[in-house]
């Protein structure tokens, strides 16, 4: 019997709504480019988010903000050998 070769399975893309409102004059502007250009407004709005955020992706920053109040509980900076238990007295 020939043996069945397994299908890889496609991640989903998931997807998020993004609302916003223009004015008659901004939407007709956008009217006018997409039709000339051939594109809906809808592709048109995305690839100049996409572009947007190409252009600026570089001076966003990197780490996540540390406030200088966060407690730092799990932040061992000292010698990984250095025993680091706690002693307890009885008395």
């Amino acid at each position: 019997m020939p043996t069945r070769i397994k299908k890889k399975k496609v991640k989903k893309i998931k997807y998020k709504k993004v609302a916003f409102k223009l004015s008659e004059k901004q939407k007709s502007v956008i009217d006018r480019f997409c039709k000339v250009n051939n594109t809906s407004p809808n592709k048109m709005i995305k690839s100049a988010i996409r572009e947007y955020l190409g252009k600026y992706a570089d001076t966003m920053p990197q780490d996540d903000y540390i406030s200088e109040n966060q407690l730092q509980l799990f932040d061992f900076e000292d010698d990984p050998e250095e025993d680091n238990t706690l002693e307890m007295k009885f008395e």
